[in-house]
């Protein structure tokens, strides 16, 4: 990503993650939906009531995964192959220990947490059955995070694509066999989901194994370089505790919108789903600028970082328009595929959701890019500082904005912190970019 044309170059980049996304993506779609259609609204709100911490372990986890890439991309760029395989065996390690970690954390607090977000009382139990399930098997999630991460730090978005299509339809296929055909409930769902992680896994391996082998550390490799063990640390909690910061304050917000009842959970929980799938591409971009960035960065191309950057952010922007039109012409539908409901409350809750936060994406875009892409180049205190704002906003919410506004006080959060965060992080990238005009332009 180091030569000729930016945008081609993000753009045949992007493309294969946010493929990759929208599989990905589908794990839990297809789990709604599917549950939705067939076990009704209350299986459904349990499912939704669960999204928020799984998403919590989900962003984390790759936050971090993300961060250890940065490093990688960046020995990668500069072409730096005894630094590039020591970051590599490093990964490994840390993957391992976040790992445990995680599994400990949140299979231990899963109870208390479920009783502090207020999850009803008819759903608590369901909820905590599929949670439990999918914590036990943390490493699973961690372990491709990190193994997709290290392909796409090294220009390879492709592999971990074909992976994710191959896991996907295993999963949609368990789901149906698992929910419907065996009777297992939300359970079912769980074990399919934790299945087809584990084959996205071991297909990684076997393509590393064979085509990647660089991928796959010697234990020659795996030296304690302080330097480079504070390094990754740093960056990877960082970009961990960015993402991880951001899903804490959805969590607390998950909080807010249970105090309202099942109903408006299992709208919630519609609306949510397709505003995530309009989320995708914005995402995509943002990782895919942080991957560009980097390796420019450690190639010392100074004017390629700042180019890519405003590329980023214009794509970002023309999908925000399409994303936009398709909310309003089809938002309807959309719910009630996905929800499988007919009660009009659960339909106009959802939609009013979906349409306040995808109006939106326009100020979103120039946050996620450009948080990304200053985490890329090694800035990590502002970013970090925009999500603890995040959170921060997203529990006055919960405290304030929801007792007195009902559940448009939900609807409105995410839009206003969006702005805020947005103004913090724009302030630092105008001082990047003063830094990067007394760097050598290449």
């Amino acid at each position: 990503m180091t030569e000729g044309s930016i945008l081609k170059n993000l753009l045949i980049f992007a493309a294969p993650v946010l493929i990759g996304n929208i599989f990905q993506q589908l794990y839990n779609v297809a789990d709604t939906a599917i549950i939705g259609n067939i076990l009704g609204d209350n299986a459904l709100a349990a499912v939704g009531a669960s999204s928020p911490v799984y998403g919590l372990l989900i962003s984390f986890s790759n936050g971090v995964a993300n961060g250890f890439a940065v490093i990688i991309a960046r020995y990668f760029g500069a072409q730096n192959e005894r630094e590039l395989k020591k970051s590599i065996a490093l990964t490994y390690l840390l993957s391992a220990v976040m790992a445990v970690i995680l599994t400990v954390t949140f299979v231990a607090a899963l109870h208390p947490l479920m009783k502090v977000l207020k999850t009803p009382d008819d759903i608590i139990g369901k909820t905590e059955n599929y949670l439990r399930i999918i914590m036990l098997f943390s490493a699973v999630t961690v372990t491709y995070n990190m193994l997709a991460a290290m392909m796409r730090a090294v220009g390879n978005s492709r592999a971990p694509l074909y992976f994710l299509i191959v896991s996907t339809i295993v999963n949609i296929g368990l789901d149906f066999l698992f929910v419907k055909g065996f009777g297992m409930g939300i359970s079912g769902a769980a074990y399919a989901t934790v299945i087809s992680q584990m084959i996205s896994v071991v297909l990684c391996f076997i393509y590393a194994w064979k085509k990647c082998r660089f991928l796959i550390f010697d234990r020659s490799e795996l030296v304690f370089d302080k330097a480079l063990l504070s390094d990754l640390i740093s960056t990877g909690s960082a970009m961990g505790l960015m993402h991880g910061v951001v899903q804490i304050g959805s969590v607390i917000l998950q909080s807010g919108v249970n105090s309202f009842g099942t109903a408006t959970v299992t709208a919630h929980t519609a609306g949510r789903k397709i505003d995530e799938i309009f989320m995708l591409p914005l995402g995509t971009i943002s990782m895919s600028a942080a991957t560009f960035t980097s390796q420019n960065y450690g190639a010392k191309k100074m004017d390629r970082v700042k180019k890519g950057i405003l590329c980023s952010i214009m794509i970002a922007e023309v999908w925000s328009v399409i994303a936009l039109t398709a909310a309003l012409l089809f938002r309807n539908p959309f719910v009630k595929a996905l929800s499988g409901s007919t009660d009009e409350y659960i339909l106009s809750t959802a939609s009013k959701y979906i349409i306040i936060n995808v109006a939106f994406f326009f100020i979103l875009d120039v946050l996620l890019v450009l948080r990304s892409s200053l985490q890329g180049v090694g800035r990590k205190i502002v970013p970090i500082t925009g999500s603890i704002m995040e959170l921060v906003l997203k529990t006055v919410t919960v405290t304030i904005l929801a007792p007195k506004l009902g559940y448009l006080g939900i609807c409105i959060t995410e839009p206003v912190i969006w702005l805020v965060c947005a103004i913090i992080v724009l302030a630092d990238y105008i001082m990047f970019m003063k830094t990067l005009r007394k760097e050598t332009v290449k």
